[in-house]
């Protein structure tokens, strides 16, 4: 069977679809890699899946990492960071292509690209967001925000010079790839952030198919496979299973795997907002005992994680960050939302399920305990949130994300013959 390497980089909820497809794979006789930072090392391995540390390393718990990836300067440095490792990253996936019949690549992967084209390989790209995209026809959110809206409103002529003005502005960003391209022969390309990241086989969109339809400006032979669902190997922690026996379905307050580290005064605030909506409460507050909240009010209750596949369905309304990951595992649970979006993707994310009808939004710096308190009693006492994010759940719960990316490499493997790509 195929030897499929899979590339990622950044958080676990940019490495979790990639664990999914690679169970899935493994589970049809292929035989997948995971390439991404060794610090994932252990728990890929203990999967019992294959693992290759590509640089640049990071540590997804380091708080001067998380600071500087829910900055506002965060996507430049971060993509100027990648871009700087490129030849170190192109080598060591080089390495784990030796005997690769397939290359799977991350939106912040690009040495991956150029490792399948140099080698001849085939090669499909994935987005985990629709921001990935960047259509005129649907402009993402970005702050400012206002402006964002403005810009939509007039149109995907006007919307398409901003997207230009974008690609031009973080050019430089990724000069180094460019200039390894250029060295390893290959033919010019588009800036590997944009246009150039997707591959002309395959684009496979993992996330939630109700959050974006097909447009115009999107990159040919686009595969919505829908969200591909892993948590996590971790178990829910007997005491969560207790507090949830023992009342009604309490509203679950996460920040992810990222924003955790850095939450403020966000589990303090949900805490006193569960008192003051009259609603028991779940905190996900991370495995940073220096952010770990201190008297909490009877029914609410504090645990490091758990997996939110289990979670979210006994839960009354959650609310989230708006990571593709927890966004995506909330929409399946079928519950209503309230969208706290730091950085990158996020406030897209929570505009694109605002708009769906499912949530609220309230951004970090206005999260204090009365708002969130106001927000819940209308998230639970308005019929209309809980009728449709019902709705939009079964519709996601009939997604098979991993099923369908596996389906399509399969095809890319039958069809695909060993060529320059």
């Amino acid at each position: 069977m195929a030897r499929v390497v899979l590339c990622a980089w950044g958080s676990y909820g940019d490495l979790f679809p990639y664990i999914g497809i690679a169970l899935e794979l493994k589970r049809r006789g292929h035989r997948p890699l995971l390439a991404h930072s060794e610090f994932y090392r252990t728990l890929v391995e203990g999967l019992g899946l294959e693992f290759h540390a590509v640089p640049p390393d990071i540590d997804p718990q380091d708080k001067a990492f998380i600071a500087l990836a829910l900055s506002t300067q965060g996507p430049k440095v971060l993509f100027s960071r990648i871009a700087a490792s490129v030849r170190e990253s192109y080598a060591a996936i080089d390495a784990a292509c030796g005997d690769a019949d397939l290359v799977v690549t991350h939106p912040a992967t690009p040495a991956a690209p150029l490792v399948a084209q140099k080698r001849g390989l085939p090669w499909v790209s994935t987005v985990l967001a629709p921001i990935s995209f960047l259509s005129a026809y649907e402009l993402p959110l970005f702050p400012p925000y206002w402006l964002a809206h403005l810009y939509r409103r007039l149109g995907p002529g006007f919307a398409g010079a901003i997207v230009k003005a974008g690609k031009w502005t973080t050019t430089r960003w990724v000069a180094p790839v460019q200039a390894l391209r250029a060295e390893l022969g290959l033919p010019p390309a588009p800036n590997p952030i944009f246009d150039g990241q997707f591959s002309p086989l395959r684009t496979l969109a993992l996330f939630p198919r109700v959050l974006a339809e097909p447009q115009p400006d999107w990159p040919a032979n686009v595969d919505r496979t829908g969200f591909v669902s892993y948590s996590g190997p971790d178990e829910m922690p007997t005491p969560l299973v207790e507090f949830l026996d023992a009342g009604p379905p309490p509203v679950v307050f996460t920040l992810g795997t990222s924003a955790v580290g850095l939450p403020g005064t966000f589990f303090e605030e949900s805490a006193k907002a569960c008192e003051l909506a009259g609603v028991r409460g779940v905190l996900l507050v991370g495995r940073y005992d220096a952010e770990r909240p201190t008297n909490l009010p009877s029914g609410v209750i504090a645990v490091d994680y758990a997996p939110h596949a289990e979670l979210f369905p006994r839960a009354a309304a959650i609310v989230h960050q708006c990571g593709m990951g927890t966004l995506s595992q909330a929409l399946r649970a079928g519950k209503p939302q309230l969208a706290v979006p730091f950085a990158n993707d996020q406030p897209d994310n929570a505009d694109r399920v605002n708009r769906l009808g499912v949530a609220r939004v309230c951004y970090p710096g206005r999260y204090g305990s009365s708002r969130v308190a106001a927000h819940l009693r209308e998230l639970l006492d308005r019929a209309q949130y809980g009728t449709s994010a019902k709705a939009i759940g079964l519709t996601v719960s009939r997604e098979d994300g991993a099923t369908a990316a596996c389906n399509a490499l399969e095809e890319v493997l039958r069809s695909s013959i060993r060529r320059p790509s």
